[in-house]
């Protein structure tokens, strides 16, 4: 019996950066490939989210560097008053993600990716349905598909957005405006960078947290500095413990708040503007996942760790997801690993991904960056398995690179087996910390020990001694 022809060896659904990942890489081992996007290519990282968002936190950061008269004056320089241009800090952004979007899709042609325009969908088993943008119905059928049409910002029942005065992620990146007060619903990493952004340019800031504390998903140990010195020491009040139950654009914009115990409305706010950064939802809805027997979880899809679909917990032959659709860890370079590890499998490799080893890092100044285990995860591990738990800290103030910046309230925090030295998770604020997480991540990655690490020689004076003093305390503590 002859084999089955298709259209192509692989399609992919969501051009974004785990999309992007996995088509490069398959047309790279020679695979037929074709890419479909029916948005701008890149997806959200590229167009709405780390890389504008990082253009406008590199260009504000250097206004809020500017504007700090006594830090300044501490090296003995003097700076006149600062002035900027909101619209060339816009237009930095936009130039940024217009480079980027470019150079991604010429990467992707030069592979061979066929890329094709449209909304794409499934059709039953290794069948892609494709709604072009004018409108023509198209079916074309692959070995193999992966999904990765990527998430959309959540907004919660009783917040209407107008893109103007109230507005997600999406419109924030675009700085239209700079509203003299904002709220900001949310404090996660999304809300705590548009509050470093807005604040640094001028802009009064309250902040809406419906859990009891401000940057709940973050390390207790850095929530406690990073909000004195990201949040206290700022043009910035916060509210938590609260909902903002209702928002009503307008000018002004009307937030209502509601008590998160007791459901009773508890204030009435006025502002200019509002951003919603309460979270990102999967964007599965229009894939039809029910042509398979498919099933989300919340509108994720399920998967195994070498990205295979699931079905009632079975894999679905030659049908793939990858990157915020799955709802693992929802960062591009999360993606991006996942797209290369669902082509090494389909190319007959048995590889599983380590979710463990994957660092984030929030893009404030200073940063805050995480990877591996919480202490609390990092607690349950050592009951169930029978192990004494290490956790160490090592502090910016005794760093000579740190000093010599003026820059030394920060804190690293590692988490390791005492048993075995293993590195568990760690947890760093201060300067340049979305740099020194991957010297941890590759140390997870490795399943390796303080023991081994500690004896490593980092360059003086460097910020990765921080990281070094960390080691060689948990190698201390090593039982023998």
């Amino acid at each position: 019996m002859s084999e089955i022809s298709f259209d192509f060896d692989l399609i992919v659904v969501g051009a974004g950066y785990g999309g992007f990942d996995a088509a490069k890489h398959a047309a790279e081992a020679g695979l037929k490939v074709a890419i479909v996007e029916s948005r701008d290519m890149g997806g959200t990282c590229v167009n709405r989210g780390c890389v504008p968002s990082k253009a406008l936190l590199a260009a504000s950061g250097k206004v809020r560097e500017l504007a700090d008269v006594p830090h300044l004056a501490e090296f003995g320089i003097h700076s006149a008053p600062v002035r900027f241009e909101r619209k060339k800090i816009a237009e930095h952004a936009k130039t940024l993600v217009e480079t980027i979007r470019k150079n991604l899709t010429k990467t992707l042609e030069r592979s061979g990716v066929e890329i094709l325009r449209g909304e794409g969908r499934l059709e039953g088993n290794q069948k892609v349905g494709l709604r072009e943008t004018n409108g023509v119905d198209r079916i074309f059928s692959a070995r193999d598909i992966i999904l990765a049409t990527g998430s959309d910002p959540f907004v919660p029942p009783g917040i209407e957005i107008d893109g103007r005065t109230v507005f997600t992620s999406d419109e924030a990146i675009n700085l239209e405006w700079l509203p003299r007060w904002i709220a900001i619903i949310g404090s996660g990493y999304i809300g705590l960078e548009f509050a470093d952004i807005y604040t640094a340019l001028g802009c009064e800031v309250t902040m809406i947290e419906a859990l009891d504390k401000v940057m709940p998903t973050f390390d207790p140990d850095i929530t406690k500095i990073a909000s004195r010195n990201l949040i206290d020491k700022r043009d910035i009040e916060t509210r938590a413990g609260v909902f903002a139950t209702k928002v009503k654009p307008g000018c002004p914009v009307e937030v209502e708040l509601t008590d998160a115990k007791s459901r009773e409305v508890i204030e009435e706010l006025q502002v200019d503007a509002v951003l919603v950064a309460t979270g990102r939802v999967p964007s599965t809805e229009n894939l039809n996942l029910q042509s398979v027997g498919v099933e989300t979880t919340r509108g994720f899809i399920p998967i195994d760790d070498q990205m295979r679909v699931l079905v009632n917990e079975k894999p679905v032959s030659n049908l793939w997801a990858v990157g915020d659709v799955t709802g693992k860890l929802m960062l591009a370079h999360t993606a991006a690993a996942q797209g290369s590890i669902a082509v090494e499998n389909i190319l007959g490799k048995a590889i599983e991904i380590d979710y463990r080893s994957i660092p984030a890092a929030t893009f404030t100044h200073p940063e805050i960056s995480s990877v591996g285990l919480s202490e609390e995860e990092a607690k349950d591990l050592a009951k169930n398995e029978g192990f004494e738990l290490g956790i160490v800290r090592s502090y910016f103030k005794a760093n000579s690179k740190a000093l010599a910046e003026l820059e030394s309230d920060g804190i690293m925090k590692l988490i390791f087996n005492k048993e075995t030295g293993e590195v568990l998770g760690a947890h760093i604020y201060g300067l340049h910390a979305a740099d020194l997480i991957q010297e941890v991540s590759n140390a997870i990655s490795r399943r390796q020990r303080v023991n081994d690490l500690a004896k490593e020689v980092h360059t003086h004076p460097t910020l990765s001694e921080v990281v070094e003093v960390a080691y060689k305390q948990a190698s201390l503590q090593i039982k023998k």
